[in-house]
């Protein structure tokens, strides 16, 4: 499947649905670029033929210079109020995924579109890939998640930092303080995410959606709280067909066979 809208470009490949960035010339979001972020995501979750999602860029020198700031130059409160609502709701659609959420980072990931990854499960940046959140230059503070995100990824003292600085940090600062978890050659960047998209895909779907509620839900949550999730999850899943598949496939030594 391959379908456009005016800012975001669709495609499913081997299971893994790409929702990429293509508002020329920086992928800097508006409203619209927003709205359609949001009706993106819910296409590839309710999409049976999707089994991993993707954020990227079809633009492989900006994968998004953040808000469009002619959005914000007469924007009163209300607005502003609206605008984080609409950002929120991608927050809670990303963190709410039953499927595996990856993310391609190439060249500049500024503002907003960075702040999008910071919810997908893993990271794959572009060797020349640069990094920031630079909303304290405009009196400003991320409004897609990332205090909250940040906080729990790097820690409160390097969250505070990278927040405060509101600069650009290269792809290997940015691995070595745990903003992005793989770094690759520019040119192999969409590839390597496919292949592990694609291996990711090949696995039994509620043993997938149960592991990214146990973490992204569970890590919020009091240790024994996350416990009892976790008890909740792994009981739900004994009594799936893919765990009897799973367990009989093991014993017999043969690969196992998973309903879709």
């Amino acid at each position: 499947m391959t379908a456009d809208t005016s800012s975001v470009a669709l495609d499913v490949i081997k299971h893994v649905g790409w929702i990429k960035f293509d508002r020329s010339p920086v992928n800097a979001f508006e409203w619209s670029m927003v709205r359609e972020v949001e009706t993106a995501i819910d296409t590839m979750v309710a999409d049976p033929e999707v089994r991993v999602l993707v954020l990227g860029s079809a633009n492989p020198k900006y994968f998004s210079a953040g808000a469009d700031l002619e959005v914000f130059r007469d924007i009163d409160e209300p607005g502003m109020r609206e605008w984080c609502e609409l950002a929120h709701g991608i927050v809670h659609r990303l963190r709410d995924s039953p499927k595996p959420v990856l993310a391609a980072i190439a060249g500049i990931a500024v503002g907003g579109g960075l702040e999008m990854t910071l919810h997908a499960d893993v990271r794959f940046a572009s060797d020349d890939a640069r990094l920031g959140q630079p909303e304290v230059n405009i009196n400003f503070i991320p409004p897609v998640g990332a205090t909250q995100a940040l906080a729990r990824l790097l820690g409160r003292p390097a969250a505070l930092q990278f927040l405060y600085d509101g600069g650009l940090i290269d792809a290997q600062r940015a691995m070595t303080i745990g903003l992005v978890d793989n770094i690759t050659a520019a040119d192999e960047l969409e590839a390597t995410v496919q292949r592990y998209g694609e291996s990711l895909a090949s696995k039994p779907p509620e043993a997938l959606a149960a592991l990214r509620r146990a973490i992204v839900f569970g890590g919020g949550m009091t240790f024994d709280d996350g416990l009892a999730l976790e008890a909740s999850l792994a009981t739900q899943l004994a009594d799936t067909t893919n765990f009897v598949e799973g367990v009989s496939a093991f014993l017999s030594k043969r690969s196992p066979e998973w309903r879709r």
